[in-house]
């Protein structure tokens, strides 16, 4: 397994990470995290509001399960997991009070002593982020983390925090077709040695091309809400994922492979986390690892999949801060 180094501090993960958001709370997600670990995957993702309860004000499912498979376990994986979502109207927060609260319910939730990397899950406006960081920072000096990291963060707040502490990692939604990191976020991080985690690698599942009509989404799969897969802009994505597979047909990898490849050859400190419930779909994915591109193959991807193709928002309205 390919191993990368996020950020200037020392962590060491494989290549590709797994994302757990979607999996749910049974022994099939269990038997794919320990798959995955066996098949050299160290890094899994979580969060403490990732799971069925949080809308109820239970939060934590996902890191239970998260916990549970990798109990006896623990020495082989980087367990990363998240705070700052909060309901019911699912607004930021960072005040370092929430901060400290939120680690210590997510230790027990994941049943663990400490936490590898630990990200403010959205940026908190009503709080300064130097605050926010200060009291991860006293986290890692009281031993309950170890690394610090930020999701959805605009450039201006991530030097700010990494003036605080050295970030190690920044997460971002980063698909083939939804590049807007490049402008701002990646000169950003890599001026100041920071990992970069793409979360939704494969568009949310849209860039495997598995989905072909709308109604291939389960009646309660929450995509049904986003915009990308409505209506004429589920049909424009469509097209541009059937010209992805007809490249990956002539490369000789399935489209997730080649969506996968293409954001591993975007830099030394990116670490993707595709999210699959399924261990065969993990398989598949750890195959991009050997799929190389040229230089040619690169630029043919940016004129099939320019930045900017992806026809609809990221989010729906009401999830959009």
């Amino acid at each position: 397994m390919e191993r990368r180094k996020l950020g200037g501090l020392g962590l060491e993960v494989s290549a590709l990470g797994l994302g757990t958001m979607m999996m749910p709370d049974n022994e099939e997600s269990v038997r794919t995290i320990h798959g995955a670990l066996e098949l050299g995957v160290t890094m899994f993702d979580t969060a403490d509001i990732y799971g069925g309860g949080f809308m109820a004000g239970r939060f934590g499912d996902n890191e239970r399960l998260v916990g549970r498979a990798l109990k006896g376990r623990r020495d082989k994986a980087v367990i990363a997991t998240k705070f700052g979502i909060v309901t019911p109207d699912l607004r930021a927060h960072g005040h370092p009070a929430y901060v400290k609260k939120s680690v210590d319910a997510s230790l027990l939730q994941l049943g663990i002593d400490y936490i590898d990397l630990y990200y403010q899950h959205r940026i908190d406006p009503n709080t300064p982020i130097e605050e926010t960081v200060g009291a991860m920072a006293e986290l890692v000096q009281a031993g309950k983390i170890r690394y610090i990291g930020l999701s959805e963060a605009a450039p201006e707040q991530i030097r700010r925090a990494h003036s605080v502490h050295p970030l190690t990692a920044v997460e971002t939604e980063y698909p083939l077709w939804s590049r807007e990191v490049e402008d701002e976020v990646l000169p950003v991080l890599k001026e100041l040695g920071i990992g970069f985690v793409p979360y939704s690698p494969l568009g949310r599942g849209f860039l495997s091309g598995q989905i072909r009509t709308f109604d291939d989404l389960p009646a309660d799969d929450y995509r049904r809400y986003y915009p990308r897969f409505q209506g004429e802009n589920f049909v424009k994505n469509l097209e541009v994922v059937s010209l992805i597979e007809k490249f990956a047909a002539r490369k000789g990898c399935t489209p997730s492979q080649l969506a996968l490849a293409w954001l591993l050859a975007q830099g030394e400190q990116i670490v993707p986390i595709p999210g699959t419930k399924r261990l065969d779909r993990v398989r598949e994915n750890l195959g991009a690892l050997d799929v190389t591109l040229s230089a040619e193959e690169l630029a043919e991807i940016e004129r099939i999949s320019p930045k900017g193709i992806a026809a609809g928002e990221r989010y729906p309205t009401f999830l959009q801060s």
